[in-house]
């Protein structure tokens, strides 16, 4: 692995500039030098940097989105939107009640999501997600179990038909899922199609599904169809969603809670009553 993935910390033009290229799809040298106040060399560098993870594509005269088939690295993703990511993960463990049980699947966010959940007692999880496994196993009064399977050596998820096999064989109170992009029309996508099969898995056999997504999924493409919002009950994100995914949540009684600063108080949209 080269070293630019070994050590990445997003700076606040990087995330700046990220979420620019996000809303317009492509932008040049020269706009983001004027919008920053920097000179094109310092752009080209930030430019450079987040290429190498994965976060931007280079084209000439400016930088876009990436292919859809590719997610960033899992290092780049660990920094960004952290903050974000971990105001969703308090707003998801207050939805938790003590005993519950629970599948965790794989992503920065639901790890973020493990660390908020150990103040409570006695959870039983299931998880093809190792870190996940390793953080909650700090609390003598859970129960964890890992789903047997092949483990990725990027991020170590595990994946695979055991995998599969391993999660029908139970019936939890909350799936807690992640996700690679919202489309405009509700699809939720992904990268990764055996990854793909694993949350299908999750969702088929959870009472109830929690989605934690920050802002930056909404739009975004992936190349993997995953399901859709119909299937979701509550996504937990930190801003107020797109008008199409509040519809289309509505439509279906979904709830959207959107996560505070700390210190402030939730907002909740509960299209069921």
């Amino acid at each position: 692995m080269p070293s630019e993935e070994r050590h990445v910390e997003l700076n606040r033009r990087q995330e700046a500039m990220l979420e620019l290229v996000r809303q317009r799809g492509f932008i040049s040298v020269e706009e983001l030098a004027q919008h920053f106040d920097m000179t094109a060399q310092t752009i080209r560098r930030d430019i450079n940097a987040l290429c190498r993870v994965g976060l931007l594509r280079r084209y000439h005269g400016g930088a876009g989105l990436p292919s859809s088939v590719e997610n960033a690295a899992y290092t780049a993703r660990q920094v960004l939107c952290l903050e974000e990511k971990q105001r969703i993960a308090r707003a998801v463990a207050e939805e938790v009640p003590d005993q519950a049980s629970l599948f965790i699947t794989l992503g920065t966010t639901t790890e973020e999501v493990a660390k908020a959940l150990m103040g409570h007692r006695g959870l039983r999880v299931i998880t093809n997600n190792l870190n996940v496994a390793t953080i909650l196993s700090g609390n003598k009064s859970f129960e964890i179990i890992v789903a047997g399977g092949v483990v990725r050596q990027r991020d170590r998820g595990i994946t695979g038909e055991p995998t599969i096999d391993f999660i029908n064989q139970f019936k939890v109170d909350i799936g807690v899922i992640g996700i690679s992009g919202v489309d405009a029309d509700g699809t939720l996508l992904d990268f990764d199609y055996r990854e793909v099969r694993v949350q299908q898995s999750i969702i088929a056999n959870s009472r109830t599904v929690f989605l934690a997504a920050d802002h930056t999924k909404f739009g975004r493409n992936a190349l993997v169809r995953l399901g859709d919002l119909s299937q979701i009950n509550t996504l937990f994100t930190d801003v107020e969603p797109p008008s199409t995914v509040r519809k289309l949540l509505q439509e279906h009684g979904g709830r959207v809670v959107v996560a505070p600063p700390l210190g402030v108080v939730e907002t909740v949209s509960d299209f069921a009553n």
